[in-house]
C-alpha cells in the first residue's frame, strides 16, 4: 500500500514562477459521489499532458492518506472524462518547482476555478521538517474546501469573499 504524505499552501506571490523547471496542462475528474454514504475514496481518472492515470485515494483530510495510481491508456481517459465523471472536470496548468531536495507543485486552476493557486509539495515522514520558500503563504492541509474533489463540488470561483480568507 502507497501512503502519500504531503503538505498544501496557497502562494503568497508569482516569484515561483521564475522557478519553475516544467510546466503541464492537466484535466481531471472523478469517477464517485464522496458524499455517498459509506465512500471511503475518491476515484480519479488524470490527464497530465499526453498521459494518463486512474488514482484512488482514501477520504482522510490532513497530512497523510492512502493512494495508489495506475497508468490507463489516454483515449480510455479522455472518454471516461467526458461520460462518466460526476460533476465538472478540473482544469489546470501544474508547475515544478526544486527547493532543496523537494520538488513543490505549483498548480494554477483554470476556468471555475481560475484565480486559485496552490502549492503542494510531498514528504517522506509527517514530521519532516520542512523551510518553507518566501512565497509560500498560508497552509491549507487542513481545510477541505482546497481539495481538488471538493472544488468540483463548489469551484473557487463561486467562493464568497468570507470562505476565500477564511483558514478554518
Amino acid at each position: 500500500m502507497a501512503r502519500e504524505i504531503e503538505r498544501k499552501f496557497l502562494v503568497a506571490n508569482l516569484d515561483w514562477k521564475q522557478l519553475a523547471k516544467k510546466k503541464t496542462h492537466m484535466a481531471q475528474g472523478y469517477l464517485n459521489d464522496i458524499q455517498q454514504p459509506g465512500s471511503k475514496s475518491s476515484i480519479r481518472i488524470r490527464l497530465e499532458g499526453d498521459e494518463a492515470t486512474i488514482n484512488i485515494k482514501s477520504l482522510e483530510i490532513g497530512l497523510s492518506r492512502d493512494e495508489y495510481e495506475y497508468p490507463v491508456d489516454v483515449s480510455d481517459a479522455e472518454k471516461m472524462l467526458k461520460t462518466l465523471a460526476v460533476g465538472p472536470v478540473i482544469e489546470k496548468v501544474r508547475y515544478l518547482v526544486d527547493i532543496e531536495e523537494h520538488t513543490w507543485e505549483i498548480d494554477e486552476f483554470l476556468g471555475d476555478n481560475d484565480g486559485l493557486i496552490v502549492a503542494e509539495v510531498e514528504l517522506d515522514s509527517e514530521d519532516e521538517a520542512l523551510e518553507l520558500p518566501e512565497w509560500i503563504g498560508r497552509e491549507v492541509t487542513n481545510i477541505v474546501r482546497y481539495y481538488n474533489i471538493s472544488l468540483t463540488q463548489k469551484p473557487y470561483t463561486t467562493w464568497s469573499e468570507d470562505e476565500k480568507n477564511s483558514f478554518e
